[in-house]
């Protein structure tokens, strides 16, 4: 293997290279980015960047300025076709590039509001230039931000535009903020913490349309209309495989791999655009946090060193974490709704707790919020397989 190319100059795909060369490998590592920007960090976007305390440089990932990889960039470049024949990635000028090995490692684009695309004043918050845009509105005197949905994207944001003093009502079509993903008893919790910061939040209810204009009026689906300086729509992704289409690749939700991560001969994915069959859950997941693109990246990459090989299976516990005014929340695990939830230390009224999800006799999760250490200990245990009745006992031993 003399060439590999890496599709997505991220987290993902700069963590599969840096693996690449601590694992031996010396011929030609391209990267093919759409940004004109080196791989960057995401998580403090919503966060230090938006609330003004960070510039952009400090953002940078300190592997993308690591000449010692002796990386080939390709960045500005877009991929536009895949040739799985031939290996060779097509990109937007009209050139190929030629592979032995290819990591699709490009992420996702986020949804919009179907016809705001282009309105003024109307921002998603995915890049380095979205969050400054944002930024830059805020700082030219937006005093009223509307942000659409109340998952960790938009929960931070509307957490940051609060702690910059700006008037933020939250839009959520759930009954509670991360419903969908922690149930409504957690979801609540976090939604009382929006409130008790000045968030007007609006559950149950979503956005019917938005009309241009300054402010812009957003008509909401329970009939009233709010003003807005500013909107910031955090509804989720899509993950980028558009390029993909016509590549005989599986796409389902994402570039479909084997437990491995490969998606064909010579070919793995990794990050928020691929989707696995995670043994450890015996389910087929995609998942989007910051510390899984770091992970999956470096597996990908041994992966594809190994070649014909068998490969190992990739079969972690899901982590991430949100930073929401002076609240750290903490998941590991893959949770539903429908779970068991117990809580094990700590209380929601003080809102410094630590919760276990249970499902079929097992903990598939653990949820803290200003207890790091309690997800620590539980997500290694989550992963040798503890007990739903071992875990609460031990709880309820403990001092």
């Amino acid at each position: 293997m003399d060439h590999i190319v890496i599709v997505g100059a991220s987290l993902a795909g700069l963590r599969a290279a840096e693996t690449l060369r601590t694992d031996g490998f010396v011929g030609t590592i391209t990267l093919v980015g759409d940004e004109a920007r080196r791989p960057y960090d995401r998580p403090p976007l919503s966060k230090q960047v938006l609330r003004g305390d960070w510039d952009a440089e400090r953002v940078a990932l300190p592997g993308g300025a690591n000449e010692a990889l002796d990386l080939t960039w390709e960045l500005g470049a877009s991929a536009v076709g895949l040739d799985l024949a031939a290996r060779q990635v097509a990109l937007g000028d009209g050139r190929t590039l030629a592979y032995d090995g290819l990591v699709i490692a490009c992420g996702a684009a986020p949804r919009m509001i179907p016809g705001t695309e282009d309105m003024a004043g109307v921002h998603a918050l995915r890049t380095l230039d979205d969050a400054l845009a944002v930024r830059d509105a805020l700082d030219a005197g937006a005093t009223r931000v509307l942000v659409v949905g109340a998952g960790f994207i938009g929960a931070e944001v509307a957490a940051s535009c609060r702690e910059r003093g700006v008037e933020v009502t939250m839009v959520e079509p759930l009954p509670a903020p991360l419903a969908r993903v922690l149930g409504a008893e957690m979801g609540a919790v976090v939604a009382d913490v929006h409130r008790d910061h000045g968030v007007d939040l609006r559950l149950d209810t979503g956005v019917a349309s938005i009309d241009a204009g300054s402010p812009l009026a957003v008509h909401l689906t329970d009939g009233t209309t709010v003003a807005a300086d500013l909107v910031v729509v955090g509804i989720g992704v899509i993950p980028n495989t558009q390029w993909l289409q016509d590549s005989g690749l599986t796409l389902e939700d994402g570039v479909l791999c084997d437990a491995t991560t490969l998606a064909a001969p010579g070919v793995v994915a990794c990050g928020d655009v691929a989707r696995w069959p995670n043994e450890l859950y015996d389910e087929v997941m995609r998942v989007e946090h910051w510390e899984h693109a770091l992970d999956m990246g470096a597996h990908a990459a041994r992966r594809l060193l190994a070649g014909d090989g068998p490969g190992d299976a990739f079969a972690p516990v899901p982590f991430f974490w949100s930073d929401q005014y002076d609240r750290k929340i903490q998941l590991a695990g893959r949770v539903r709704p429908t779970d068991d939830i117990a809580m094990v230390a700590g209380s929601l009224e003080d809102r410094r707790f630590c919760a276990l999800y249970g499902r079929d006799g097992k903990v598939v999760g653990a949820l803290t919020m200003n207890m790091p250490a309690k997800v620590i200990r539980y997500r290694r245990a989550i992963a040798e397989g503890l007990g739903w009745d071992d875990a609460l006992a031990a709880a309820a031993a403990a001092p």
